[in-house]
């Protein structure tokens, strides 16, 4: 998300605690990490890519950002990495061990980058002898990593032709969706990248996952506003949330969104779906 809309969530929330007296612990949460992120953004300049280069990776389907051309400052990236350990280690979720367990992670130069770079690509993460927190580390990368993918995101997402893409994976990271959202003027369905926050055009009628297409396999629920929506699809057992554009009247800031939609994360859980972002 851009600098913009960085801004906006920072504001909406401050103005959400000062009228209700305290966020939710996982909302308070969300916040200092995005303050510690933006500081981070700050810093960071992006590299851009050649006419020619965006163009044969995007009739190729290939995503424009691959690992091993982002402009990563490893050692931003450890200081911030020790900064969300810090931040996260004052909340009872996280036992002492897991966080100790992590750290060691994020000092150790030569296993960070092996462990960010096969989380990239979607490969099985390094085994981590004696680690007690390997359930968190994903998180954790994502974290770190998620001002310098942005950055890339605002510089690259413009040379996107939207209507080719429709592809069931992000055009900048190749990260898969999180979120999705019907366009106010015509209804179209978005999806945002859970890594990147990069959003781009999708079907309708189609599975953002495993690419199912029946109809009598597709389902959605909506509240009583029929303002948001949970999508689900029986063939792999996915779900993802959404909101309906065309049903707000105020400014709808998506990365916010999609913290305070916990419950349905939880609806969709209990009944047997899985979040098909997490791989």
């Amino acid at each position: 998300m851009s600098k913009e809309v960085d801004g906006k969530v920072l504001r909406r929330l401050e103005e959400w605690k000062r009228e209700e007296g305290q966020l939710p612990d996982f909302v308070e949460l969300y916040k200092r990490l995005l303050r510690l992120q933006c500081e981070v953004k700050s810093l960071i300049s992006g590299r851009g890519l050649a006419k020619e280069v965006i163009s044969e990776r995007l009739e190729r389907g290939i995503p424009l950002q691959p690992f091993h051309e982002l402009p990563i400052d490893w050692t931003l990236l450890q200081n911030l990495l020790q900064q969300v350990l810090v931040t996260i280690a004052s909340y009872p979720l996280f036992s002492p061990e897991e966080i100790t367990s992590l750290r060691k992670v994020v000092l150790d130069y030569p296993l960070l980058k092996q462990i960010v770079e096969a989380w990239y690509e979607g490969k099985s993460l390094p085994a981590l002898t004696g680690n007690t927190a390997s359930g968190l580390l994903p998180a954790i990368i994502r974290a770190g990593i998620w001002p310098f993918l942005t950055i890339q995101s605002e510089m690259l997402l413009p040379q996107v032709d939207q209507e080719r893409w429709r592809k069931r994976y992000c055009p900048i990271c190749g990260g898969r969706a999180d979120f999705c959202f019907l366009e106010k003027e015509n209804g179209a369905r978005w999806l945002s990248c859970s890594r990147c926050d990069t959003e781009w055009l999708f079907q309708r009628l189609e599975c953002p996952y495993c690419g199912n297409q029946n109809q009598d396999k597709l389902a959605y629920f909506t509240d009583e506003e029929g303002l948001y929506r949970l999508y689900i699809c029986e063939e792999c057992r996915s779900y993802i949330k959404g909101i309906d554009l065309r049903k707000t009247a105020s400014e709808v800031l998506l990365p916010l969104e999609k913290v305070i939609t916990i419950e349905l994360d939880n609806q969709a859980q209990n009944d047997g779906y899985k979040p098909g972002w997490i791989v």
